[in-house]
């Protein structure tokens, strides 16, 4: 029986740990080549962990540094992607992070910082992943679209977070460039669309599930009372990923368990 994502390649940044790194397992078990993206030295050895695991489960890919906020890692990327793989299919735009502060105390280099990587790297990689689908164009043998990517927001593109305004500015943000350039590609068959994550269990947010005081908590936002885990966003990957999800552009699918569904008015409010 083929693979879903046979003989595609897909960069996946930010995936040496956390979201990415489930996404890349995901991608890769449904017989892509992933690129596993690490941005700094620090983290190459989690990539190649990451990468190792690939392998041992059968899968296929490479560890590539780049930090998605500079224009020209992110051009380095693709061309070396390409030198290894001859064209890239799949782009999930999953790089991301916090620099959480009140407001009236968030410096410049907080906010530069967040929206950076956050936003300005998903827009570097979303054009140089655009302007090899638009030279290359479709290839029936692998997918029905020219290419797909895949950028990775947050239920914070709708739900305000105090505390938190870097944050949920850049994924409100990626809302919206992702569905202009859907609206803009469509015609060209390139698919572009969100996976919006709720609470998942990643090191990031390691206080907020560690302890059952802070589950219990926590849970009080999810209505169907579990906490999400990576393998629940690579699964939504691999689907719109492939082209069972063919008619489907410039969407934000969550997958967050209920946690948009304004759980405070379960008992009437």
């Amino acid at each position: 029986m083929k693979r879903k994502l046979e003989n595609q390649t897909a960069i996946i940044t930010g995936s040496s740990s956390g979201i990415g790194a489930g996404v890349a397992k995901s991608l890769a078990r449904e017989g892509a080549n992933v690129v596993v993206n690490f941005p700094t030295e620090n983290s190459r050895e989690d990539a190649e962990k990451v990468l190792a695991e690939i392998k041992a489960d059968g899968g296929n890919g490479i560890t590539l540094r780049c930090d998605v906020s500079k224009e020209a890692d992110v051009k380095a990327m693709f061309d070396a992607t390409r030198e290894q793989y001859g064209t890239v299919d799949i782009l999930v735009n999953n790089a991301g992070l916090q620099k959480d502060s009140p407001f009236e105390e968030m410096t410049i280099d907080q906010w530069n910082f967040v929206l950076g990587v956050n936003l300005t790297g998903q827009f570097l990689c979303a054009r140089e992943a655009i302007r090899e689908y638009l030279r290359r164009g479709i290839r029936p043998d692998v997918s029905v679209a020219a290419g797909k990517i895949i950028c990775m927001s947050s239920v914070h593109e709708v739900i305000p977070w105090a505390g938190h305004a870097n944050y949920a500015a850049s994924k409100g943000g990626i809302m919206l460039m992702m569905k202009s350039i859907a609206q803009e590609f469509a015609w060209k068959k390139i698919r572009i669309n969100s996976i919006c994550p709720g609470a998942i269990q990643t090191p990031i947010n390691r206080q907020a599930w560690e302890t059952p005081e802070a589950l219990k908590d926590l849970l009080t936002l999810i209505p169907y009372q579990r906490i999400g885990v990576p393998e629940d966003i690579g699964k939504a990957a691999v689907w719109l990923a492939s082209d069972d999800s063919d008619y489907v552009n410039g969407a934000s699918l969550f997958v967050d368990g209920g946690m948009t569904l304004y759980p405070g008015f379960t008992t009437n409010g």
